[in-house]
């Protein structure tokens, strides 16, 4: 349990959801940059490694902003325990999504991913009672359907020749661990600016993803690791990890766990998007039907208030 002390009389930004919503709309746009960007780069270090840096610099870039806004004041032995938790399934998140995208292809996990939000919701029930209401349960139904429908180009022959392999699996293993993070992190939050709970979550990570990396830190050549490998590394900490950690702890705390997981049902239209726009694919009328399924499926779980 985080430290009781803090109280909710400072809150990091204005409590208005349209304001929320907008800031998961930029979360979420940010962590579908993050695939094209993974992929590009995974094979240039050890997935433990790059996820080290990846944290580590994150960490480093905040350090100046939560001093400056929270000073030198140490959390409790429990707050920081509780940050030390809170870290654990995004170290698991991370490692086997860099992992899988060795083993598998990016359709594959790009297919898996859209279980996040059912999967949370899950959780979300033994973690903080959350029980699943008929009118979430459809939306979550159709906001699967729909981004799978993307994911696959709405080609459903190639949907039911999926096959998991290793890596699917993995990655499915990894979708479950940042599953326990959203319920986690809300029955753990007191009220504490959100900034603090980054950094903490951040650093703790760093930590556990320097111990698992020490061996591969040792046999890496880094003059001899590609230029874009680092500015990758550099792309994703401060945007799809600092930034996207940061508001994912606003979003979670002010709409719920599984009203933020559904967020995810928009990456892979994102991808595609970003993809388009930069020329690596066409848009295609046959992904209409999957956005349209998207769009309603946020609607309905955003305005279920049970």
């Amino acid at each position: 349990m985080l430290n009781p002390n803090y109280t909710h009389t400072k809150p990091s930004l204005n409590n208005n959801h349209l304001a929320t919503h907008g800031l998961m709309l930029l979360m979420v746009t940010l962590v579908a940059s993050s695939f094209p960007v993974g992929a590009a780069i995974t094979h240039a270090l050890p997935p433990v490694v790059m996820m080290f840096l990846r944290f580590l610099t994150a960490a480093l870039l905040f350090a100046p902003y939560v001093l400056y806004r929270n000073g030198l004041t140490l959390p409790s032995g429990k707050t920081l325990m509780g940050y030390a938790l809170l870290s654990v399934p995004l170290v698991i998140f991370f490692w086997c999504m860099f992992e899988a995208l060795r083993h598998t292809s990016a359709l594959n996990t790009g297919a898996l991913y859209t279980t996040l939000p059912a999967i949370t919701a899950l959780t979300s029930f033994f973690i903080l009672g959350q029980a699943l209401k008929l009118q979430r349960a459809v939306g979550l139904t159709m906001g699967t359907l729909g981004a799978l429908w993307i994911v696959f180009r709405g080609d459903v022959n190639a949907l039911f020749a999926l096959t998991l392999n290793q890596g699917d699996l993995l990655f499915l293993l990894g979708c479950v661990a940042l599953s326990i993070y959203n319920p986690l992190m809300k029955k753990l939050y007191q009220g504490e600016p959100q900034e603090l709970m980054t950094f903490w979550v951040l650093t703790f990570g760093s930590l556990f993803l320097l111990l698992l990396s020490l061996n591969s830190l040792n046999e890496i050549n880094w003059l001899a690791v590609p230029l874009k490998a680092y500015a990758g590394i550099g792309y994703l900490a401060l945007f799809t990890t600092l930034t996207t950690f940061f508001l994912l702890q606003i979003g979670t705390v002010r709409l719920g766990p599984t009203k933020v997981a559904a967020y995810s049902y928009l990456t892979p239209l994102l991808v595609l998007v970003l993809t388009v726009s930069m020329g690596f694919e066409q848009l295609s009328w046959r992904l209409l039907p999957g956005a349209i399924l998207v769009f309603f499926a946020m609607l309905i779980i955003q305005n279920d208030n049970s």
